[in-house]
């Protein structure tokens, strides 16, 4: 195992406030406020384990105080050639894990380090992918684990939860009824939420060290990702911006944001050009793993977008289905909320955003096995 970096700090990008990892938080005990991680150090060619075939061949830029207790493989997934509307495009296959969506390179990195904090019992709150794999990851890590979920979750997620071991509690309503269930409960349980403990970041910032090595350790122009709570948008920034400040890559690749028409609070702010967060009325989405209309880091999540000159899109439900059969018709077997990246694709080559000669690399982030029902409605084969 590659030798781990110096430990990160806990930081509240409100005040400023720090505090030493060592101890777990999820909130900042200043404010009340998420909490974020000091910048990482980066990696050059040089410091990738070559011969771990997971994300922790990029052990050098995880800040964990030890090396892993528990792996299952998480990380490392193909980046596929294909063509979109009459363009190449770069697939990158994140459905390809051990829990069937992109979250297991947050939830690896962020169990393990609850693991070496002395955590032993988690709460998690998920419209689905985030909570199977906290499910599996503390299967794999022996953690007591309670999980929050909307009752109208797709069921193959809920059984794979709790196949698992996980405690598994449907709660009544919307994704931010039961965001607002479990912060209830966080008072008696380590809240493991995955939008506000931040060393779920530190493993899907891996996700920009495996772009910039499988494309020959450099950037892609550009970066195309659904958008819920932001983690890989985050991630991506996080990643990339490391590598740019320890001199590995020269530029900043444009990062696309999609969310779903029926419910884009980040998309609302973006086009109101402030850092404010905009009250939408939220209707229901095929796309129900990025529905969620309170946003948790509103500011890191435009910031990204922003500050590398890209955009957020919100796309309607016919065209999140329209880009679901296309992608299935292409091989690429993904839930509906993965769908909203080819759609946003669409629009994006369609505007000029993208552009033929550039390197672009869409973000697959769930499974369709999970979906299969909702899936055949959508597409007519059921």
């Amino acid at each position: 195992m590659t030798t781990l970096p110096d430990p990160a700090t806990y930081i509240n990008p409100r005040t400023g406030a720090t505090w030493p990892t060592s101890t777990a938080l999820w909130r900042a005990p200043d404010d009340g406020g998420y909490v974020n991680l000091t910048p990482g150090p980066g990696l050059a060619p040089g410091d990738v384990d070559a011969a771990e075939r997971s994300l922790w061949r990029y052990a050098a830029a995880v800040r964990l105080a030890a090396p892993p207790a528990a792996s299952l493989g998480e990380g490392w997934t193909p980046l596929i050639p294909a063509q979109w509307d009459g363009q190449p495009i770069l697939m990158k296959a994140e459905y390809f894990m051990p829990s069937g969506s992109f979250k297991d390179r947050g939830s690896a990195v962020m169990l393990n380090y609850l693991k070496q904090a002395g955590v032993s019992e988690i709460l998690e709150d998920s419209s689905g992918n985030a909570g199977s794999s906290v499910a599996t990851y503390a299967a794999a890590l022996d953690l007591s684990c309670r999980i929050l979920l909307p009752a109208s979750a797709p069921i193959a997620k809920r059984i794979q939860m709790a196949a698992m071991g996980a405690d598994v509690v449907p709660v009544d309503g919307s994704r931010d009824d039961t965001a607002r269930a479990a912060l209830a409960e966080a008072e008696d349980t380590f809240y493991a939420g995955h939008n506000h403990q931040p060393f779920f970041l530190e493993g899907t910032k891996t996700l920009a060290f495996e772009l910039w090595e499988q494309l020959g350790f450099r950037a892609p122009d550009c970066v195309v990702t659904p958008l819920g709570q932001g983690s890989n948008v985050m991630g991506c920034h996080i990643g990339f911006l490391e590598l740019l400040a320890c001199g590995a890559i020269d530029r900043m690749p444009r990062i696309y944001a999609v969310q779903a028409a029926n419910c884009a609070p980040y998309h609302a702010a973006f086009e109101a050009g402030g850092d404010a967060p905009v009250v939408i009325e939220a209707q229901p989405t095929i796309a129900d793993g990025i529905a969620s209309a309170t946003p948790v880091r509103l500011r890191e999540v435009l910031a990204a977008v922003r500050e590398t000159g890209g955009a957020t899109v919100a796309v309607a439900e016919d065209e999140i289905i329209a880009a679901l059969g296309h992608l299935a018709r292409k091989g690429f077997f993904v839930e509906p909320t993965t769908a909203a990246c080819g759609a946003g694709l669409t629009r994006l080559i369609a505007d000029g955003s993208i552009k033929p000669n550039e390197t672009a690399v869409a973000i697959l982030t769930g499974t369709g096995l999970k979906a299969v029902e909702k899936i055949g409605a959508a597409l007519g084969l059921d």
